[in-house]
């Protein structure tokens, strides 16, 4: 049952482009506010229970609708329920389109659309250097893929829906506590507190699943380069939990992409061939990832 939602889910996933704006779900980031205001009065408390706690709170709902419904009509409402709920938890945008509209913005030359669409890949602050802003665009691809998609279906997959749902809340959380850091004047205060402790939540469910995808693309990619990079030793030592498995990501994922340089190409050209040989490594895993997650089910492996 999972399967045939994942499957289906992934499908409307790639298909329904014009319902992504659904799933940015704006509503849900004045009560994470509220959230916020709460953990402010629960100084003396370790900031990653109340951290939990809005989690918790975000995930109800939906393991509420599921008990109360998901055995009803012999099944059948579990499974649209698995695949609305995989639709929202997937994204909120999908790195396809992303890619796309950042090569779109290449080509047409204007430097602001570019630096616009780059941001949305990078969720960061972007180089102004054109050579380090098409790196930087090729490792959030692969950085991203995890995060919005193949962590995912990892935790879909595992434990189902809720699962999945409660990793999206978390990075729900860490999103808004970074805005919300970033916006506050007390960075050194509350405010750090919670964004610190919503990474450090959120960079917990996503360090199996990048590990797992990290090791994907030198599946899918040039396997000898992504290798080297994946054993290779870092000095990543002081990084947070979610530091070191982007850096990972980004690391073996660029190995794996293992482009070279040709000769007479152009800066743009360089660009666009980079972020679109990310994005097709993305879906090649994506395609490895199917298969794997149908030969489990079949041998009984998930349900």
């Amino acid at each position: 049952m999972n399967l045939i939602a994942l499957l289906i889910g992934l499908v409307i996933e790639r298909l329904a482009t014009q319902l992504f704006h659904w799933r940015r779900m704006r509503w849900i980031d004045r009560l994470i506010d509220v959230g916020f205001r709460q953990a402010d009065r629960l100084a003396a408390w370790p900031a990653i229970i109340p951290v939990v706690l809005l989690a918790v709170v975000l995930v109800l709902p939906v393991f509420a609708v599921i008990w109360f419904l998901g055995s009803t009509l012999a099944g059948f409402t579990y499974l649209l329920l698995a695949i609305v709920v995989l639709f929202f938890s997937l994204g909120p945008q999908d790195i396809g389109e992303e890619v796309g509209e950042y090569c779109r913005a290449l080509e047409s030359g204007e430097d602001e659309q570019v630096n616009i669409a780059a941001k949305a890949i990078v969720e960061d602050v972007v180089p102004a250097d054109t050579d380090e802003r098409t790196s930087c665009v090729e490792a959030a691809v692969c950085v991203q893929a995890n995060n919005r998609l193949f962590a995912v279906v990892f935790w879909f997959v595992i434990l189902g829906p809720l699962a999945a749902w409660a990793y999206r809340a978390t990075d729900l959380i860490r999103r808004r506590a970074v805005f919300a850091a970033a916006r506050d004047e007390r960075a050194d205060g509350s405010s750090a507190r919670v964004r610190d402790a919503a990474e450090m939540l959120h960079g917990w469910l996503a360090w199996i699943p990048a590990r797992l995808t990290a090791v994907g693309y030198a599946a899918a990619g040039h396997m000898d380069d992504a290798l080297a990079a994946l054993r290779a030793p870092t000095e990543d030592k002081d990084a947070t939990t979610s530091e070191r498995s982007e850096n990972l990501l980004a690391r073996v994922g660029i190995a794996a992409l293992a482009l070279q340089t040709k000769p007479d190409e152009s800066a743009t050209e360089r660009a666009i061939r980079g972020a679109q040989a990310a994005n097709h490594l993305v879906f090649k895993l994506l395609l490895i990832w199917a298969v794997v997650i149908a030969a489990m089910t079949l041998y009984g492996f998930t349900q």
